[in-house]
């Protein structure tokens, strides 16, 4: 497998293209974010296929890579709008995944980093304005 085919795989990823997790992901890969950890490809495409279920438009962009031979970390992107609240405003998520390849080439390790307070919490109404407050209360 090659990276920029992996990259591709994200940048265009759709509802209907989570079944091709197989092309790019071991049968028993090993996904964890801030809210999940599974392994194996059907737990991990049912994370990606509920993403689909919570937020409209959902576009990654990865905008650096670093690459050696046991792996990659690849700092992203991801655009999204809120389906809860409504056709609002566009929000962006930033984060990086670490992988790490089985001999096959395929992913075997998928870890995401993405700190849920300032890219989630903060922009949600109410809990916004409560974190906001701490974050201003807390800072040097």
């Amino acid at each position: 497998m090659n990276l920029d085919e992996l990259i591709d795989f994200y940048h265009d990823l759709t509802p209907e293209s989570v079944a091709r997790f197989p092309e790019f992901y071991s049968a028993d890969a090993w996904f964890k974010d801030p809210f999940n950890e599974v392994r194996g490809i059907a737990a991990i495409q049912r994370i990606f296929s509920h993403m689909f279920t919570q937020v409209d438009e959902p576009r990654f962009v990865v905008t650096e890579r670093v690459v050696d031979a046991g792996g990659a970390m690849l700092v992203w992107e991801l655009g999204f709008r809120v389906r809860l609240w409504g056709k609002g405003q566009a929000q962006v998520m930033r984060g990086v995944s670490h992988l790490k390849f089985a001999a096959d080439g395929k992913v075997c390790y998928h870890r995401d980093y993405w700190d849920t307070g300032e890219e989630l919490y903060m922009k949600l109404p109410g809990l916004g304005t409560l974190m906001r407050g701490l974050r201003r209360a807390l800072s040097a």
